[in-house]
């Protein structure tokens, strides 16, 4: 048994598949034409950090519900954790690369961690091994 995907849910697919695989530096794994339930156009968009088995798919909102959504995912908790061997240097290129952190870099028993947003505007954690 394994956990396959994990949906996030955005406004628009480009804009994600570029901050996704740009300014995190994930894979875009697929991207392919796809219909909903009742039969309209969408897209089937699939990301995941180099070498993870776990994907992200990229969901575009569809309707109110979905859109008011957007950003909130999990009620305004850190609610993803990315896990990386080097902190500092993924620090750096994320926010070189635009990304908002939302705290300071700090030292915690369990590692280095800084929250960001991304950008849908949910809350991860960057999470590396303590110094």
């Amino acid at each position: 048994m394994r956990l396959d995907l994990i949906t996030i849910i955005v406004d628009d697919y480009d804009r994600a598949i570029r901050y996704f695989t740009e300014a995190l530096g994930f894979d875009l794994v697929e991207d392919s034409p796809s219909r909903t339930n009742d039969g309209r156009p969408k897209r089937w968009v699939v990301v995941r950090p180099p070498g993870a088995q776990t994907g992200i798919l990229l969901a575009r909102a569809d309707g109110e519900r979905q859109t008011s959504a957007i950003g909130d995912q999990v009620a305004g908790r850190v609610g993803f954790f990315l896990q990386v061997d080097d902190f500092d240097a993924a620090h750096r290129r994320m926010t070189d690369a635009g990304v908002e952190f939302v705290t300071a870099p700090r030292t915690e028993p369990y590692g280095r961690v800084a929250v960001f947003l991304d950008v849908a505007g949910n809350r991860w954690d960057l999470l590396g091994p303590a110094d």
